[in-house]
């Protein structure tokens, strides 16, 4: 199929699941002249970070650009693992042993906290532990999985599992993978029911959304910032900027220190039960080691293929990127060769030059962000941490607090070497190293 067979009749350019979950349209707020804490973001930094402060009493107030939720919060593929990428070799010689165990102890714990979280919430937004399934794109790196799973650090173990080629199927309907791991505690959920129940519970709790209300301005003053924005300016006491892949030269500090980078996604039309099964046996999300990383899963009712990854050097139309996308599911699964496309879209979501999130304070201004695209539980976990910190809680630390947030010169949140950056990669990629 080529052109315009690639889509079906009804496609769209809006997450799948805003299908499932539709934005709500709330309206702009009078603002309030003075606030406790203002927020900057209503992704899930920022809504946990409210949750926390408004169900403690204190006037919050949550700022937007659009609606609440209209960023990768929304727009991301519901897997959620352990969250932090370097190991611990690498992060004990950045930051020393005790500091090293502390980062990956936090993200393991965030895997646990936000299932947890969900369940004394009630949220409904199908969260399962249905494991990943970390495979292998050439025999070097499947060597490098197992030896990685055969020296884990004592008490910080995933549970993975080893899954040779020759059961690879057993777990996914592929040759085109060399074997890979099963991480068993890692899971997935809607994100937009999600965020959606997390909206549902800050607005509760007392807090105020503004949407479609960029803040354009923030100044220090002697007891705290005023922020200024198209609907009027507000004094509040505390500032949390939350605002991840979308951050803006409002925060010039934060700009320099992460990377937008466009993530892209499809859904397929619905699938035969019959090939579903055999294409993929089970529930699990799936990624691989690419450095350009392709992720995808099915989706919670088992009907459609959620695929993910970057198929562009450049931020690209999602009707580029799409065919671009189901091309490379097709090569991975050639049965479905005549499945088009219903859904094609993208979110940003924030590298690091450390690969690892980083929270803290600067300026007196409390932040969370830089999730390397693993943000589900980790934004989940820092934010709702940051609001114990603006709160002054013991609890509010975390193994991050006091890690140098890198950058690099010239850069001043342009990412101008991307292009270059995923050539090289996908050169390394195709390279049986």
């Amino acid at each position: 199929m080529t052109g315009r067979e690639l889509f079906t009749e009804d496609f769209k350019t809006t997450p799948y699941w805003w299908d499932r979950s539709p934005r709500k349209h709330y309206p702009t707020p009078q603002l309030p002249r003075n606030v406790d804490v203002a927020i900057v973001g209503s992704g899930y930094t920022g809504l946990h970070a409210a949750l926390q402060t408004a169900r403690s009493g204190r006037s919050t107030l949550v700022f937007d650009a659009e609606d609440a939720g209209f960023g990768c919060s929304t727009r991301n593929g519901g897997q959620i693992s352990t969250s932090v990428k370097p190991d611990l070799a690498l992060l004990t010689r950045r930051h020393g042993a005790e500091q090293a165990r502390a980062i990956l102890e936090d993200g393991r714990r965030a895997l646990k906290w936000i299932g947890e979280f969900v369940a004394e919430e009630n949220i409904a937004c199908d969260f399962n532990v249905v494991g990943r399934f970390h495979a292998a794109h050439n025999e070097p790196a499947f060597r490098r999985l197992v030896a990685a799973l055969n020296i884990e650090p004592k008490g910080l173990e995933t549970g993975g599992r080893i899954v040779p080629r020759s059961e690879q199927r057993v777990e996914l309907g592929t040759d085109a993978y060399f074997g890979g791991v099963v991480y068993p505690r890692h899971a997935s959920l809607d994100p937009g029911l999600y965020h959606q129940g997390l909206l549902d519970r800050v607005i509760a709790s007392g807090a105020t959304i503004a949407p479609h209300c960029p803040v354009t301005g923030i100044e220090r003053l002697g007891s705290g910032f005023r922020l200024v924005t198209p609907h009027g300016e507000v004094i509040a006491r505390d500032v949390v900027i939350a605002t991840n892949g979308y951050t803006s030269a409002v925060t010039p500090w934060q700009r320099r220190r992460v990377i937008p980078i466009g993530s892209y996604i499809v859904a397929t039309e619905e699938i035969a039960p019959a090939l579903m099964d055999r294409l993929f046996p089970t529930d699990r999300v799936v990624s691989d080691t690419r450095e350009v990383v392709y992720y995808y899963r099915v989706s919670p009712d088992r009907k459609r293929v959620l695929f993910g990854g970057r198929v562009s050097q450049g931020e690209t139309d999602t009707r580029i990127s799409g065919p671009k996308l189901r091309a490379e599911l097709v090569r991975l699964f050639p049965e479905l060769a005549a499945t088009r496309i219903s859904h094609s879209w993208m979110g940003m979501v924030a590298y690091t030059f450390d690969t690892m999130a980083h929270t803290g304070l600067h300026d007196g201004m409390h932040y969370a962000m830089g999730y390397c695209g693993s943000g589900v539980s980790m934004a989940s976990y820092l934010g709702m941490r940051t609001g114990q910190k603006v709160l002054g809680l013991a609890e509010g630390r975390t193994g991050f607090d006091g890690a140098p947030f890198q950058t690099r010169p010239f850069y001043t949140g342009n990412p101008w070497f991307l292009a270059a950056s995923v050539s090289y990669y996908r050169w390394r990629d195709s390279r049986n190293v």
